[in-house]
């Protein structure tokens, strides 16, 4: 009996549950100690010592919005404190570590005991989200803000208690604006389903869950104001979010039959040989000069928001002159945000073989709730409907601009919420053979 009450102990503890996941994200975050200068750490880390001193783009040169201020105000106090840096990757160790806790939380709420341990463990040993722990990066910040994100929302729509509603609503609203603040690309699908959620409120408004939609998606917007009001002040545009979207799409857009839309820094074509041997195939930075060298130079004239549009005028001049290679470089994007490839000029690694059991099991089965999906599409529960939107518009967004595994990793708990309130609703699985198999053998 004593065994049974602390197995039962252990079950309702998530926190005592998963701390073994803990204590390895911390040896991992120690072990494997950033410098904070490789890819995107150092910008980051910029932007956090700007809005310590009062600023985030620095106003005394071109301004550039490379990304939004999400992360850098969640690094501000490591900054101002003077913190080593392990501490920000040790900030990382528990917040994934929460997002296993949450998600295992939330899962509870709408499906039994073992299909919320297998989705929560699944995520808990999803172990393509565990190289951005020691890293500066955002991924696990806004993986964590999805999760929280999946929590209050559930809570707002499945409670009864009104001022419990009101306050998870807002909570959500607000987590929906940092998310956007964090990640510009939730910036756009925060647009979209704003202008969905206000025609189906008009054909709909008696209906609760509408109104409580324009509630999350009213305060999203509102937290995202002072950042849209700062971008508008120099850009003079109305819902800008970042100077980067050029950049990204241009290489999504590339007409060459030997490229499939891999990004590539922008000085790559100017300096050849600082291609990785190691990782692209000898010759690559030439091949990728003789491609753009000409459209390069041209952007590269220009600096700050003007430099983005030269982006974008090149990205949509290759669209309209090679439509169907875009439409090849999209389909190249579903594997690169899957399973890693294919890449551009990259030599082919054994590694990415890794991505297909996990995301393969959770594609397969994604596959298998599409139809029961569209059947049932009214009688799911509101957060799933409005959660699947947001997921599919992220997702959708991303196949239209350079993507890679990093953004689909970031998605997981709420495909994993979504598979454990479908499933066993609608496909049911069995081990064993019926009474008819026994009796023809």
């Amino acid at each position: 009996m004593l065994i049974i009450n602390k197995k039962e102990k252990l079950l309702n503890n998530p926190f005592l549950l998963f701390s073994p996941f803990l204590l390895f994200f911390i040896i991992l975050a120690v072990s494997s100690p950033t410098d904070g200068l490789s890819g995107d750490q150092g910008r980051y880390l910029q932007y956090a010592r700007n809005l310590v001193h009062g600023f985030y783009a620095d106003p005394s040169r071109q301004i550039y919005l490379d990304n939004g201020p999400g992360y850098p105000i969640f690094l501000m106090p490591f900054v101002a404190l003077r913190l080593p840096l392990i501490c920000i990757t040790l900030s990382h160790a528990i917040l994934h570590y929460l997002s296993i806790v949450l998600l295992f939380k939330v899962i509870k709420q709408i499906a039994s005991l073992r299909v919320t341990l297998l989705c929560s463990f699944f995520w808990a040993f999803y172990f393509h989200a565990y190289s951005a722990i020691p890293f500066i990066y955002s991924e696990v910040f806004a993986s964590f803000l999805i999760t929280l994100l999946l929590y209050c929302l559930v809570k707002a729509f499945k409670s009864e208690n009104p001022s419990t509603v009101k306050k998870y609503l807002i909570f959500s609203g607000i987590i929906v604006g940092y998310i956007a603040l964090t990640k510009n690309i939730f910036g756009y699908v925060l647009m979209a389903l704003i202008i969905s959620a206000v025609i189906l409120w008009l054909k709909n408004r008696k209906t609760v869950n509408y109104r409580k939609c324009m509630v999350v998606l009213g305060v999203a917007l509102i937290t995202t104001m002072p950042y849209l009001a700062y971008s508008y002040s120099f850009s003079k545009r109305v819902f800008f979010w970042g100077s980067l979207g050029g950049n990204n799409l241009y290489w999504m857009t590339t007409p060459y039959e030997e490229e499939y839309g891999t990004w590539f820094q922008a000085y790559v074509p100017a300096r050849p040989d600082s291609i990785s041997e190691p990782y692209f195939l000898p010759g690559s930075g030439k091949s990728i000069r003789l491609n753009h060298q000409k459209d390069l130079e041209e952007i590269h004239k220009y600096k700050g928001i003007a430099q983005d549009d030269a982006w974008k005028r090149a990205s949509f001049r290759n669209i309209r002159e090679h439509p169907g290679k875009y439409l090849q470089n999209c389909f190249s994007n579903i594997g690169r945000i899957l399973f890693e490839m294919p890449h551009s000029y990259m030599i082919q690694r054994p590694g990415n073989l890794l991505r297909l059991p996990l995301n393969g099991i959770i594609v397969v089965l994604l596959l298998f709730l599409v139809i029961p999906t569209l059947i049932n599409w009214r009688k799911i529960f509101f957060p799933i409907r409005f959660l699947l939107f947001f997921v599919l518009l992220y997702l959708g967004a991303s196949t239209l601009a350079c993507a890679e595994s990093r953004m689909f990793t970031l998605v997981v708990p709420l495909w994993l919420l979504f598979i454990a309130y479908m499933l066993p609703r609608t496909v049911t699985i069995k081990f064993r053979f019926g009474e008819a198999d026994k009796k023809t053998n």
